[in-house]
């Protein structure tokens, strides 16, 4: 046929004729067209008309697109098989993906959706142009910014700005700041934000317009670049929404809002700053329901929660958290809030800002240096109100840090922050605050130092192949299985997904104590805090890293390399109460959202399963294929590889496998045709056969063992699942 989608041809043959679709068909030399496209281009039909008349004839409903979540379709289906495909997910249950196409009879699309997902795939029609915008609107938001900002005025288009121009023609007013437009491009920029997980939006005026940028996983990724004339009352509208002044550019301001965004409440914290090109605004996203308050969720390895909790423990005295800007510390405060709490505890807290609305039996108060409340002020004001224990935001000056001192050794525990390197020099930097030694001693019950890792994306993570950095050897053991980052749709490209924290707890001992009374240098205690058994934020983020949770690269962004240390213990990454580890994938060019490694360490079984046996691996699909062979071949089996049908008979032949896995879909024989030649030829009708089937229904199931399968597996599926049966063939063949 000269069309793309001549499955449509006999349902336009009965709108037109045949001889009018005839008179379509381009010459035998040019490449085939689509027929749907090109009779509603020429306007001969309207989409309406095609839709009904493919709808009526092949009895496929038609879908609903206006109804689509944008969120939950992201959530259903990665978007490079989205686009692969030219498909949008409507609906996704637990059993069920709803996809929009227009090509409703393409097996290799249902097939891929149904492995990817694990889930049945009902198809409903929709025009193809009307699928590509909404992809675009759905996985690509920045894309339709133009036909957002289509109604803000030019008025005030500026390009470039000289140095000697005046910005007085940039302003907004307020009528421009509210309109529509505008108010559709700050909910657009928000949900996305919020969606991406963006702790941070950045909104920085240049020379060729107004760039955006979140802060994901603490590194700025930027979103989309808009023209100066949306700019300007974009800004415009965000201060409004704060309460800040839009007609005082020449100062620093800082507001707050609240908002509802895709139905969930969100506080926003904004800050402005005038710079040479204009205002640049700062949008920190404050979304407690996005981040887990507990001592659990932090991504500690066991021992490290355990030594937290026993910090906890303690009734009285100050237990300091350190770390730059952005490393995690009011999380760690609040969630050890959330594990001392209980009805019997009095817990007051005095923060600048107040980030988290914690619940209820908890205190919160916002300092207001305006009205004279400080954090020493407000922390005396505290004390009189029989608090248990107190939470103060940060220790920043002297006044603060003696009645903190004296509130801890009075009977109250005291939960805090310090703006330091590493745990030693958070005593230090008190003494250098003028605090004595010796209350610090009497006071002091630990410090936690801490940074943020990002963690490795499961989907499109794979084993580096990488040398190690030649001043990194004596710290990494020889041979060791290192982990880099990839980039797919599921991590925006960067390779990463989510953070952890690594962490450095030092609990006094009484040769600290000693030390610290005595003034000792940061580097002595850090000898005495060693001694008594700490690990250093190198140790923490090095064990992860070897563990398969990050990236060398990653680490040596977060933490600098020590000048000594000594040699690393081999990694305890299959022990029982060490963190999984996340799932390796090789590099594909579809994102396939399916958990083939078992998260309880499967893959990280101590002893080779297969060594000295051989299997044939007969699947079309490339990525799927290196796959199984690298998990196969990390178990000790020999792997033989197979694209089709006929290939696979060949390997038979060539190679005599002990066993075979054998895909069900396959160009040209497909797997039923191998399995009946496999059982009809004496030489092979004993060979164990393990189909992988997409569809894991009852009829299914039983036609494949009806054809002489040994057993089969309904993807996706867990590695485990795949070794158990391997052994327990190899077994059999051995009895």
């Amino acid at each position: 046929m000269a069309f793309t989608d001549s499955w449509l041809v006999s349902s336009i043959e009965g709108l037109i004729g045949r001889e009018a679709v005839e008179a379509l068909k381009p010459a035998e030399d040019q490449p085939e067209v689509a027929l749907w496209a090109m009779v509603t281009s020429k306007g001969i039909l309207t989409h309406e008309q095609v839709l009904g008349a493919a709808s009526q004839r092949f009895r496929i409903p038609i879908a609903e697109l206006a109804t689509i979540s944008a969120s939950k379709a992201r959530e259903g289906l990665p978007e490079a098989v989205a686009r692969r495909f030219s498909v949008v997910p409507i609906r996704v249950t637990d059993s069920v993906l709803e996809v929009a196409t227009a090509s409703p009879f393409d097996l290799e699309a249902e097939k891929m959706l149904a492995f990817v997902t694990g889930r049945d795939v009902r198809m409903s029609l929709a025009p193809p142009s009307r699928i590509a915008e909404k992809l675009e609107e759905i996985y690509r938001p920045e894309n339709v910014v133009e036909n957002i900002l289509s109604g803000i005025r030019e008025d005030h288009e500026v390009t470039q700005l000289e140095d000697e121009q005046d910005d007085a023609d940039l302003l907004a007013t307020t009528e421009e700041a509210s309109a529509r437009p505008v108010v559709r491009l700050v909910d657009a920029i928000l949900s996305e934000g919020i969606i991406a997980r963006a702790s941070d939006i950045h909104i920085e005026p240049s020379e060729g317009g107004v760039v955006v940028r979140y802060r994901i996983d603490g590194v700025l990724v930027q979103k989309m670049k808009i023209p100066r004339s949306a700019g300007v009352p974009l800004i415009s509208r965000i201060k409004i929404i704060s309460a800040l002044d839009i007609a005082d550019r020449m100062r620093p301001q800082d507001g707050r809002a609240r908002m509802s965004v895709n139905g969930q409440p969100v506080d926003l914290r904004v800050s402005t700053l005038p710079a040479s090109l204009g205002e640049k605004v700062v949008i920190r996203i404050l979304n407690a329901q996005s981040t887990a308050l507990d001592l659990d969720a932090l991504g500690l390895y066991p021992e490290e929660t355990a030594e937290l909790k026993a910090l906890l423990e303690n009734k009285d005295g100050i237990i300091l958290v350190t770390g730059p800007t952005g490393s995690g510390k009011t999380t760690t405060l609040y969630s050890a809030i959330r594990y001392v709490q209980d009805e019997g505890v009095n817990i007051v807290t005095v923060e600048d800002p107040v980030e988290y609305r914690l619940s209820n039996n908890i205190v919160q108060v916002q300092v207001n240096p305006k009205a004279g409340l400080t954090f020493a002020t407000a922390l005396r004001s505290i004390l009189r109100q029989d608090p248990d224990v107190v939470l103060v935001g940060e220790i920043r000056d002297i006044e603060t840090a003696q009645v903190a001192v004296q509130a801890s050794l009075t009977g109250h525990l005291v939960l805090s922050t310090l703006h330091t390197n590493d745990a030693p020099n958070a005593v230090t930097r008190l003494m250098d605050m003028g605090l004595e030694g010796f209350k610090i001693a009497s006071a002091l019950r630990g410090v936690v130092a801490q940074r943020l890792m990002r963690r490795l994306c499961p989907t499109c993570r794979e084993v580096s192949t990488d040398p190690v950095p030649e001043k990194l050897r004596k710290h990494i053991p020889a041979g060791a299985a290192l982990n880099r980052a990839v980039g797919c749709p599921e991590c925006a490209m960067t390779g990463y997904r989510g953070r952890f924290s690594i962490v450095e707890v030092l609990a006094m001992s009484p040769e600290l104590e000693r030390r610290i009374g005595a003034g000792a240098p940061p580097d002595q205690l850090a000898e005495a805090a060693k001694m008594s058994g700490m690990k250093n934020l190198w140790d923490s983020g090095v064990r992860h890293v070897l563990d398969g949770h990050s990236s060398i690269e990653e680490l040596l962004r977060v933490v600098d390399v020590p000048t000594t240390l000594p040699p690393i213990r081999p990694s305890t990454a299959a022990a029982v109460d060490a963190p999984p580890a996340p799932v390796v994938a090789p590099t594909a060019d579809v994102a396939l959202s399916f958990d083939l490694v078992d998260r309880e360490g499967a893959a990280a079984e101590s002893h080779r399963r297969g060594a000295g046996s051989k299997i044939l691996l007969v699947d079309d699909e490339d990525h799927l294929r290196r796959l199984l062979k690298d998990l196969l071949e990390r178990e000790g089996y020999e792997v033989v590889e197979a694209r089709d049908g006929a290939e696979a008979l060949e390997q038979i032949d060539r190679h005599g496998p002990d066993v075979m896995l054998l895909d069900l879909n396959l160009p040209g024989m497909d797997g039923y045709s191998v399995l009946a030649h496999v059982r009809s030829r004496p030489a092979t009708e004993a060979l164990p056969v393990v189909v992988l089937t997409a569809k894991g229904d009852e009829d299914n199931e039983v036609r494949v063992l009806q054809a002489g399968a040994d057993d089969f597996l309904t993807k996706p599926f867990r590695a485990r699942a795949l070794y158990a049966r391997l052994e327990k063939i190899m077994a059999r063949r051995k009895a």
